[in-house]
């Protein structure tokens, strides 16, 4: 089952939440790269350590890029640039 979470990022914050990637939680992190002018995403595990540091790279409707391929093999991570959600299905 895909899950949907909004993109809310503010200026004063890394904004953050929590997905279930190939039967683990992770802490997916989105933090402005002021140099390009767009957002990075970092995923943690839950010890805090850093799984891949990647660009986040918006989807459009009718296609998925998944941000994730390569590193997780059953999950995928899209980013909708149409809706501003994360689409994840474990």
């Amino acid at each position: 089952m895909t899950t949907y979470t909004a993109f809310t990022p503010t200026a004063q914050a890394a904004w953050q939440f929590q997905p279930t990637l190939d039967g683990n939680t992770y802490t997916v992190i989105a933090t402005w790269n002021i140099y390009r002018q767009d957002y990075y995403i970092s995923i943690y595990d839950l010890s805090g350590n850093m799984i891949v540091m990647l660009p986040l790279i918006g989807s459009p409707p009718d296609s998925d890029i998944n941000l994730v391929a390569g590193y997780f093999t059953t999950s995928t991570l899209v980013f909708r640039v149409s809706t501003q959600q994360f689409e994840v299905t474990p």
